[in-house]
């Protein structure tokens, strides 16, 4: 059954074959939606007829956000750790620990019923698709169950099974890495679309270039693509190995030397910032605009993890990156949708062209900028459509 959504006062595309870019806006506008696609977009006078009609009554309509980070599936609360952190206590990545104990205790059942929850609160705020991690089991049945529970959500699940070094190798790296590259991977490779690793030699409780290396380069020989949480707590190789292996992401970026601008630069690996970290850790927010400025592309994602972030809103993010990172509220909106595509691989969601996804998020305001303007109110939502 198609659907005509109409009354829409300002559409973002991210088509610029249809309005100006980067969003390709197009007013008093319309779309045509026929099997969970959109098949037609244009001005709302021209519109073609279809079997059902949804007016949404002068408001924005934009591509669904693409959350391209997450942790979802866990178990347990670190609020005390936040709490200590707004008092000055520093993020290194050790409260880790705590969530892989209480995630190893939880059940099947308890984990789902939360990654549940999770996805529904995003979609609630209008993203459509997700990536989700595993990296809280950190044994081998553990990290397949979360990936599989992960499958259960989206395509798009990235095995983190080198997030850190769990209690039970504590200062056995190597042996551990050995673990993650072998077993673990074998187990979990099927599960997985992607591969990650916490890439930080100034974390005590992650891992170096080389053990990182070992870890990407096994995960690519599995068939997965690579992602790297890199360069967040302080300059080190996790940028420009991402940029050397052809991962499709390098995220966090917090601290970033020249040579690694000029990788970024140079390659085809897209920079992905997560400014809730920053907002929840005290840390210093990336340089955004030192990354448009070199035309590395950027992508916007919450990180939403119980430790370090535990924000599911897109729009925050969007709101953070235009108040922090001093992104134009068009850029953080196209980190946000096509970015976040671009970080997935992905061409059929982040944009509303012909032939994309009809994955689309209604803004209760008559422009997108609406989202940094209010920050914190809950203006945009998935819109669903039946059939």
């Amino acid at each position: 059954m198609s659907t005509l959504v109409t009354g829409i006062a300002e559409l973002v595309t991210n088509d610029p074959s249809l309005g100006p870019a980067p969003l390709g806006i197009v007013t008093d506008a319309a779309l045509v939606l026929d099997d969970g696609l959109v098949a037609w977009v244009g001005p709302a006078a021209g519109a073609p007829r279809a079997d059902a009609r949804i007016d949404v009554g002068g408001r924005a309509v934009i591509p669904g956000f693409v959350d391209s980070h997450a942790h979802l599936v866990f178990a347990g609360d670190r609020s005390a750790e936040f709490e200590a952190r707004m008092s000055g206590v520093a993020y290194d990545g050790g409260g880790i620990a705590s969530t892989v104990a209480a995630t190893r205790d939880a059940s099947d059942d308890a984990l789902r019923a939360r990654l549940r929850r999770l996805v529904a609160e995003m979609r609630g705020q209008g993203t459509t698709t997700v990536e989700i991690k595993s990296g809280y089991g950190l044994t081998v049945d553990d990290e397949a169950r979360t990936l599989r529970l992960a499958a259960e959500v989206t395509p798009e699940t990235t095995f983190l099974g080198a997030h850190v070094v769990p209690a039970e190798y504590r200062g056995r790296a190597d042996e551990y890495v050995a673990l993650v590259t072998g077993p673990m991977l074998s187990a979990c490779a099927p599960h997985a679309r992607w591969a990650d690793v916490f890439c930080e030699p100034a974390s005590a409780h992650a891992f170096d270039g080389d053990q990182s290396r070992a870890v990407l380069e096994a995960g690519r020989a599995a068939g997965l693509d690579l992602r790297v949480h890199a360069n967040q707590l302080s300059a080190g190789p996790g940028v420009q190995l991402a940029v050397e292996l052809g991962a499709a992401s390098a995220d966090h970026c917090t601290h970033l030397t020249d040579a690694d601008v000029d990788a970024l630069a140079a390659g085809s690996t897209v920079a992905t910032l997560l400014p809730g970290v920053e907002f929840s850790t005290r840390s210093p927010y990336p340089d955004a605009r030192r990354l448009l400025a070199a035309g590395i592309p950027v992508a916007l994602a919450t990180d939403c993890n119980p430790g370090s972030c535990f924000t599911s809103s897109m729009a925050f993010c969007i709101a953070l990156a235009v108040r922090e990172m001093r992104m134009t509220s068009a850029e953080a909106l196209w980190s946000a949708t096509a970015g976040g595509a671009a970080a997935l691989r992905r061409t059929d969601v982040g944009r509303l062209g012909v032939g994309a996804r009809a994955d689309l998020a209604v803004v209760d305001a008559p422009s997108y900028r609406h989202l940094a303007y209010r920050p914190g109110v809950p203006i945009v939502r998935t819109l669903e459509v039946p059939g």
